[in-house]
């Protein structure tokens, strides 16, 4: 089996890449620390994906972040900045978008293939009872709205694969540390291995939902 890890120097993907190989998988990775891999960037993600050889049988996507580096998640429309709206969105949304450009390329047709993206349950736009985090929120609404699409796309051409969102739950790692606040986190090891757990159960009438760590469903 051959797993492309996207975001493998990351958390989640370190912790995913690294369960995978214990069972015995081919695993790729890109990163922007190992790799130069800049997700915010076109011509870094085409040079990096045009590399890959596939097939691979799982595309995980692990890229994010909740702010820019230089700012912080908003906590009122008031605080809304054009600019840091825009890297977020260039990192949760466009990049897995143009990361998905090669899916169709990198997966199997004869066989079961799996693309899982990590999004995130604070953008359901059903589940969002308290504001806040606007550009994050909207950013990962907007990229469930690119794996549905992209859903069922691959679904005409390749007929068994199943591409979803998925939400880790607040897993302990310098992407969350400053955030989690009193949400109970989970170490990055636990997460990787929950949400292998889902993904090998997912069958292509899955493909285009949005599920937690646990496997259960996600309103939009």
């Amino acid at each position: 089996m051959r797993a492309l890890v996207i975001g493998a120097s990351g958390g989640i993907g370190s912790a995913v890449s690294q369960q995978l190989q214990r069972d015995r998988w081919d695993v790729a990775g890109l990163s922007r620390s190992v790799d130069g891999f800049d997700v915010g960037n076109e011509a870094s993600v085409e040079k990096g994906m045009a590399a890959q050889s596939g097939p691979f049988d799982l595309i995980f996507v692990a890229v994010g972040i909740l702010a820019p580096l230089w700012g912080a998640p908003e906590k009122a429309l008031s605080a809304i900045k054009a600019d840091d709206m825009a890297r977020v969105f260039a990192v949760n949304t466009i990049g897995p978008a143009l990361i998905l450009r090669h899916a169709a390329r990198l997966l199997p047709k004869d066989r079961r293939a799996v693309v899982a993206t990590l999004s995130a349950r604070v953008g359901s736009i059903g589940d969002n009872n308290i504001g806040g985090w606007h550009s994050y929120r909207a950013s990962k609404a907007a990229l469930n709205q690119i794996v549905h699409g992209a859903a069922i796309e691959l679904g005409r051409s390749h007929k068994q694969s199943v591409c979803v969102s998925l939400h880790p739950g607040t897993v302990e790692t310098a992407f969350t540390e400053n955030y989690a606040g009193r949400h109970k986190t989970v170490p990055a090891d636990d997460a990787a291995a929950n949400l292998l757990r889902v993904i090998s159960k997912l069958t292509p009438d899955h493909s285009g939902g949005f599920y937690d760590y646990a496997g259960a469903e996600i309103v939009w």
